[in-house]
This record gives structure tokens, sequence and C-alpha cells, in this order.
């Protein structure tokens, strides 16, 4: 008699690291910013399956990218798709929203202005999975209002190294 399969993790993935503006002149904003990200998987994504099914099994994502030197910090969530291949290496797309406590629309305040606190936030990244738990994703993210709200778009984009562990 085969054992009953194990249901599907809630709390799939925790992953830390840091990253940095790569906006320029006003926009640019000053410091590193550490990063916390973790994924849930209550829809069973399974990276060994084929690729539609790894789509069509996104996971959720809940994360926060902390202002250092003045900057702004976002707290952000949405779902995040991950495809992995073969050879151990990932790639992953994430969409969502963000609030964050940035400049909104003064020129003399530091960082881009931004118009609305409520912001979409998206992400796309590529990394390696070192083994069954642990892994490395260098990724870039943007949070801007899409002009859906009044006042300036300015826009976050920052680029970083995030290490996970895959519980």
């Amino acid at each position: 008699m085969a054992a009953p399969a194990a249901p599907p993790k809630i709390f799939d993935e925790l992953r830390f690291g840091a990253s940095g503006s790569i906006q320029s002149g006003y926009d640019h904003e000053n410091g590193v910013f550490p990063d916390v990200q973790v994924l849930f998987n209550p829809f069973g994504y399974n990276p060994a399956a084929n690729w539609k099914d790894q789509l069509a099994h996104p996971r959720i994502h809940l994360g926060t990218s902390i202002g250092t030197a003045g900057s702004a910090t976002q707290v952000y969530a949405g779902l995040s798709w991950t495809l992995t291949h073969s050879n151990g290496i990932f790639t992953e797309a994430g969409f969502g929203g963000t609030v964050h406590s940035g400049n909104l629309n003064d020129w003399t305040e530091h960082g881009p202005m931004l118009g609305c606190r409520l912001l979409f936030h998206e992400y796309a990244g590529i990394g390696y999975n070192f083994d069954s738990h642990w892994n490395m994703m260098a990724q870039i993210a943007h949070s801007s209002h899409a002009n859906l709200c009044d006042g300036p778009n300015g826009g976050m984009t920052r680029v970083g190294l995030l290490v996970g562990y895959k519980f």
C-alpha cells in the first residue's frame, strides 16, 4: 500500500539579500536596500512539473525592500511564476502591488517623485538552484503607478541578489 501524498506546503521559501537603485539624476535612491521575501505555495507549484504546469501554479510572494540613507521602504505582495530548468537554472517573474514610504511629489526631497502611496510592483529574475534547498537569484524590480493616479510617476527600479532557502 502506497503512503498518502504529503499535502502541499503553504510556506515554501524564504529569500534574503540586498539591492540598489539603477536610476540616475533626481530619481536615483541612495543607499543599499536590504530585501526579504517569503513565498507561499497554496496552489501546488511543483518545480519538477512541465513548464505549462509550473506556469499554471504561481506562488504568492510577500516581501519588503528596506530603505536606507533616506530612501523609500516598500512592502509588497503578489503572484510569482517560476520556471525551473533541468540544469539547475530557474527564471522567475512576479506581479503585484506595493505600499511605500517614499517621496510623493516634493522636488526638494530625496529620490523619485512617486505620485501616490500604492504602486504596482513587478520583478524578473534568473537564478541557480545549488541543491533542493539553497538557491541564488539576480533580480530587477520596478514599482510605479503606470499613470493611474494623479501626480508624478518617477518609479523605483532596483537590482540585487537574493539567497533563497526552500523548505
